[in-house]
This record gives structure tokens, sequence and C-alpha cells, in this order.
């Protein structure tokens, strides 16, 4: 069998080049990790002075602002209820003030309506009995009349059913017994 042949670059490294990757090579990981603590110390030192006080101070403040808010929303949810309690018991005073007006009102119009309707009935009673006196005196005048008349048409029908003319006492006597039943 014959033999394999070797690369320059896979036994000797090349000039000028340093063979394989860095930092799997044993020869620097003592330098790499002094190098590594140097760059963590470095990096922890500049996060610890400088990026996480600033953060810090953002941080601080937006509680702060946010706690503010809180605050101010608490004193106006308070002004709130109080506006919305305030503006409930003027409505309920507007509301209790329309109902004594309105009582009050309609209190005063049966009291004039009463007294109208008081004048008028005594107005109508007043009329009523001038009409009733009225109609009295009529039916007396129309009776006396009734009477005079009735005397008239009983004499006219007996002097006519038996041909001679009764007395006049006999007719007033008869008509005044039939008026009386």
């Amino acid at each position: 069998m014959a033999e394999p042949a070797h690369t320059a670059s896979t036994e000797h490294p090349t000039e000028g080049g340093h063979g394989g990757f860095p930092p799997f090579q044993s020869q620097s990981f003592a330098s790499q990790l002094v190098w590594l603590a140097i760059a963590f110390v470095l990096l922890y030192v500049l996060m610890a002075k400088l990026a996480l006080p600033r953060v810090g101070a953002i941080i601080e403040s937006r509680q702060k602002r946010i706690a503010d808010d809180i605050a101010e929303a608490g004193k106006l949810k308070v002004q709130s209820d109080e506006a919305v309690a305030a503006y409930e018991k003027a409505l309920a005073d507007a509301r209790a003030r329309a109902q004594a007006i309105a009582n009050e009102t309609r209190d005063k119009q049966a009291a004039a309506a009463d007294a109208t309707r008081k004048t008028l009935e005594g107005e109508l009673n007043a009329r009523l009995a001038e009409a009733e006196k009225a109609i009295a005196a009529t039916k007396q005048t129309a009776m006396a009349n009734v009477r005079a008349i009735a005397e008239d048409a009983a004499r006219a029908i007996i002097e006519r059913l038996i041909g001679s003319a009764p007395s006049d006492k006999a007719v007033a006597a008869a008509v005044a017994d039939v008026l009386k039943n």
C-alpha cells in the first residue's frame, strides 16, 4: 500500500500563520482566561457604575410618576364623587321644590275652583228661588184662570146638554169640588 501524502498545512504551520483556531490552542488558554477576567471586570464596573444607576433612576422616576398619577387619579375620583353627590342632592332638592310648587299650585287652584263653584251655586240657588217664585206666581195666576175657564166651560157644557144655564154658585161649587180631588 502506498502511504498517503502529507500536506504542509496539517503537519507544520505555514510561515506567518498559526496552526488551528486560536481559542482551541492549549498554549493560549491562560492568557485568554486573564483577558476574559479583565474584560468581565471592566464590563461589570461599567454596568455597575454607569448603566445600572441610570436604569435604576429611570425606573424610580417612572414608579414615582405612576404613584403621583395614581394619587392624582384618586383625588380626581374623590372630586368627581363629591360633584356627583352634589348634583344628585341638587337634583333631589329641585324635585322636592317642584313637588312643593305643584302641590301649592294644585291647592290654590282647588281653593279657587271651590270658591268659584260656591259662588256659582249661590247665584244658581238665588236664580232657582226666583224662578220657583215666578213659577208659583204663574201657577197661581194660571190656576185662578183655570177656575174661571173651568166654570165657563162647565156652564157651556151643561147649558148645551140640558138647554138651560145653571146658576153661578152651583157651577163654582162643582168646579171647586173637582179641583180638591
